[in-house]
């Protein structure tokens, strides 16, 4: 295969920088705002409930927009849908700063979601073509450095930037890097040449059933923990809205000759398998990234920026693992690197489920550089593998697909994560609690109220605050049990899906490197 003088050499790597800035930008700002919300809220009269719709409308934007960029790419042609997006991107960014309402806050957050949507799904589909198909995987691992490191560090560096400044600053960071993106994409990216654009009439029936299914699924995630889910009229009513659009959707996607979005491509048992595979992982990671600090934060007593320290050992074992990852793909093949890497993630989510309140720093970071390792080597692996064999002018539409399905199932499993922590502490306590009136406990009262005795207090006060101590100790080790039982539920869940790996090809050199070199 003879590149093409953009990415032949040097230029690969120059394309790389260029896509890779916008992507972890857009990425950042998924999880960047977390730690800034309790100002945000002060500043602008806001509900901590309502403030949360900062978060819920920027993902709900980029989930919308994800399955559709494939057609928007054959309407308006890539780069100009790229560079359309970066400037867009780039003035919410600077409007979300200035906002001083929630209403304005959100609405701003929503463009800025689907800007950003564009900017996560398309570096895919260009790295894969900027490289030849002897280093897809390295393509892969470095787009994955943006999308797995960058919802790691996104809290941490919101929390510095909220307080050595101002909140506004997180979304201000983003106008001089949009502008340099904006330029670099302009002079170095451009159109593949098999991208044919069409003017064919948009699919609006398929378009409408889509964000109808989709995003009421998405919504119902997002609020369904607060809502108490199912005893909620308001879920109730998302899921039918959801189930109902998303077989509307299916079935006319299926039956139109010019889909909005072509899930034709799921009948490539490859692509699917990987797909899902990676959808498992999204749901894994962001699930320890949203629950392991608050495990450090609510038991622990860390601030945000010692929480967010505490989770780098698994972002700097991300870090110089994926491209070791990527480099390892051709060598050993997809399926290789997959099995290892869903060993190593049991591994480290079985580790994390051994915590106590007296955990040291090498107790949380060698089970997350063992995740860390497994996620490198299961991201490369899938990314590369899900689109092998894809042809050239569906990658696009292919990144879109692999893309959505990660982001829906990181944030299902949030919402899982949320409301079994809810659920295991509640039934941790009741199990400790009934223990409690044993004669051990019954002993440590006793002893408890006659310290307290010696300390001047009366006996009904001394039983009260004994009784009050115990139950705040019985409750604290009830969370400690119920975190522990959620990361042995994610290292069970790895184990479970290990057998998919048979549905990806053994070795590396597939008919998709054949595909990319026409």
């Amino acid at each position: 295969m003879t590149l093409p003088p953009t990415t032949a050499g040097r230029g690969k790597w120059i394309i790389a920088a260029t896509v890779m800035i916008g992507n972890i930008m857009a990425v950042l700002d998924s999880s960047i705002v977390n730690v800034s919300l309790a100002d945000m809220a002060g500043n602008m009269g806001a509900t901590i409930e309502e403030i949360t719709w900062v978060v819920t409308a920027y993902i709900l934007a980029n989930v919308l927009v994800m399955p559709i960029i494939g057609m928007l790419s054959a309407r308006f042609g890539r780069k100009r849908l790229y560079l359309t997006a970066i400037i867009t991107f780039t003035a919410a960014s600077m409007l979300c700063g200035m906002s001083n309402s929630l209403t304005t806050m959100v609405a701003f957050r929503v463009i800025q979601g689907l800007a950003g949507g564009v900017l996560v799904t398309v570096p895919q589909a260009i790295l894969r073509e900027s490289f030849p198909p002897n280093e897809q995987g390295l393509a892969m691992g470095i787009y994955g450095m943006g999308i797995v490191l960058a919802p790691a560090i996104g809290p941490t560096l919101g929390g510095w930037i909220t307080d050595q400044y101002t909140w506004p600053w997180i979304f201000f960071i983003n106008v001089p890097i949009g502008i340099l993106n904006l330029l670099m994409v302009q002079r170095i990216i451009e159109d593949p040449p098999y991208l044919v654009r069409t003017k064919a009439p948009i699919d609006f029936t398929g378009l409408a059933f889509m964000i109808a299914g989709l995003g009421a699924f998405q919504l119902m995630l997002e609020e369904g923990e607060d809502n108490d889910w199912f005893s909620s009229t308001f879920i109730v009513r998302l899921a039918i809205i959801s189930a109902v659009g998303m077989l509307l959707f299916v079935w006319r996607e299926l039956k139109t000759d010019r889909p909005a979005v072509n899930i034709r491509l799921l009948a490539n048992v490859r692509f699917t398998a990987a797909t899902f595979l990676g959808g498992v992982m999204g749901m894994g990671l962001n699930g320890v990234l949203f629950i392991l600090p608050l495990f450090l934060q609510n038991l622990l007593g860390y601030d945000a920026m010692q929480a967010g320290f505490m989770l780098m050992p698994r972002s700097i074992a991300m870090l110089f693992m994926m491209p070791v990852a990527g480099r390892m793909y051709n060598r050993f093949g997809p399926r290789l690197l997959v099995a290892v890497g869903l060993g190593f993630l049991v591994f480290g989510f079985w580790g994390l489920g051994q915590l106590t309140t007296s955990v040291g720093y090498w107790d949380l970071a060698w089970p997350q550089i063992w995740q860390g390792v497994g996620f490198s080597f299961l991201f490369a692996a899938l990314s590369t593998a899900a689109l092998a064999g894809v042809p050239k002018p569906e990658i696009t539409e292919a990144t879109g697909l692999y893309n959505v399905v990660r982001q829906v199932m990181g944030s299902i499993g949030i919402a899982v994560a949320a409301t079994l922590l809810t659920h295991s502490e509640a039934t941790y306590h009741a199990v400790l609690a009934e223990r409690a009136s044993g004669p051990v406990a019954q002993t440590w009262i006793a002893n408890t109220m006659a310290g307290l005795q010696r300390l001047g207090a009366t006996a009904a006060d001394a039983r009260e605050h004994a009784l009050a101590l115990l139950d705040y100790l019985v409750s604290r080790q009830a969370t400690v049990l119920a975190y522990n039982h959620i990361f042995e539920l994610v290292a069970i869940m790895f184990a479970v899906v290990a057998p998919l790996l048979f549905l990806i090809p053994r070795s590396g050199h597939s008919e998709g490197a054949e595909v990319m070199a026409d």
